[in-house]
């Protein structure tokens, strides 16, 4: 993690997050006051982890927070005062906010943010992961109608087909992807 946006009206608030943070090794750090602000800034850009403190000028926090967590690949940590904790908790655990009670204990805040780095780490890993499996599938896809185009008007088996692309591909050094590409753009006219 390295980019954090802090969601805070209060001062006091903001240094304390401010400190924690960067005491973990998060270099870069924004703040901002309420939960518009806060959107516009996303619009332009993203963070690895969000902190809201709870109750802005302009909403509570929750419903924002929500949207972050369920939206894209930043942590968020909502913290909220004591008496609304289990009741906001409930609500927030499944999109994935992590919770903190205010007053804010610091070692409570610091094993949060530990565990909002494991998962951002771990949530990385799955989208990468699901990225090149999204690739290779359409990989597939490509090379499998490529290989109707051969069979329709080479005449070719299924099996000939996949010989004949791969066989092209190791040829010219390129991928099965662009062999099927390349055939695609040759029938599909």
């Amino acid at each position: 993690m390295e980019t954090a946006l802090i969601v805070s009206n209060s001062d006091k608030a903001t240094a304390v997050f401010n400190e924690t943070l960067s005491s973990a090794a998060i270099t870069h750090i924004t703040a901002v006051k309420s939960c518009a602000e806060a959107r516009r800034l996303l619009l332009e850009r993203s963070f690895d982890l969000i902190v809201v403190n709870a109750m802005l000028k302009d909403e509570s926090g929750e419903r924002f927070s929500r949207h972050v967590a369920s939206s894209g690949l930043s942590q968020v940590i909502l913290a909220v005062k004591n008496e609304y904790f289990d009741e906001v908790s409930s609500v927030c655990e499944n999109d994935g906010v992590l919770t903190v009670s205010k007053p804010i204990n610091k070692a409570l805040f610091r094993s949060a943010l530990a565990f909002a780095k494991s998962a951002h780490s771990r949530v990385l890993r799955m989208h990468s992961e699901n990225s090149l499996l999204k690739r290779k599938i359409e990989d597939i896809r490509v090379i499998g109608r490529a290989k109707c185009m051969l069979i329709s008007f080479r005449g070719m088996n299924e099996q000939e087909a996949h010989r004949h692309i791969e066989k092209q591909a190791m040829d010219e050094r390129r991928t099965r992807r662009e062999i099927a590409e390349g055939i695609l753009n040759e029938y599909d006219k």
